[in-house]
């Protein structure tokens, strides 16, 4: 499985509790370095806490899962 692929998966895991909160995340590019560029939508694209929420939720849960995300990015 590539990548992108895996990442994909991750997120789908992640959604769930985005979307209980009105917003959601969008995956808009993984380059070869493992950096993840994510849009995120919705409530948490003005939400105060949303550098928190990119960090320490999207960000930890995908290199946990997936251990070749280097970092993630919002775009």
């Amino acid at each position: 499985m590539e990548l992108r692929e895996k990442v994909e998966k991750s997120l789908a895991k992640i959604r769930p509790a985005l979307q209980a909160d009105g917003g959601d995340v969008e995956l808009v590019d993984v380059t070869k370095d493992g950096v993840v560029k994510v849009r995120l939508v919705g409530a948490c694209a003005g939400c105060p806490m949303s550098t928190m929420t990119l960090a320490f939720g999207i960000e930890r849960e995908l290199k946990k899962q997936v251990p070749s995300v280097t970092r993630v990015e919002s775009v």
